[in-house]
């Protein structure tokens, strides 16, 4: 039996970390920092937390996600190709970081490619 992308990525802590190091980077990025400009530490918090379980469950995990679909979440937010090629661009870099193999990171960036159409909408 084939181990799940969650289990092969490390689990919980280092989708976690993950994440965390992927929006730490989006925050201070002279481009996407503006999606986190003049929001509260437990907004940020909260949707920092809402990122990693929709990570652990779409990757195998054992987790509930509470938040909204990506269309409904990313609406009206003004998301442009280019803003899209950068998260994509720190992503990249922070699987390389990490370590993820080849493999993984396929996978990884198969699945967030699926979700472009709903979130990229200007």
């Amino acid at each position: 039996m084939t181990a799940t992308l969650y289990a092969r990525l490390g689990g919980y802590d280092a989708l976690a970390m993950f994440a965390t190091n992927v929006v730490s980077l989006a925050q201070k990025d002279h481009l996407l920092g503006r999606f986190w400009a003049n929001r509260s530490e437990d907004r940020n918090a909260r949707d920092l937390q809402l990122l990693i379980d929709f990570f652990v469950r779409e990757t195998g995990g054992q987790m509930y996600y509470k938040g909204r679909d990506m269309a409904l979440a990313h609406a009206g937010m003004g998301i442009t190709e280019d803003d899209w090629t950068r998260f994509m661009d720190i992503v990249l870099g922070v699987a390389g970081e990490m370590g993820v193999g080849a493999a993984e990171g396929g996978e990884v960036m198969s699945f967030l490619e699926s979700l472009k159409t709903d979130i990229v909408s200007a």
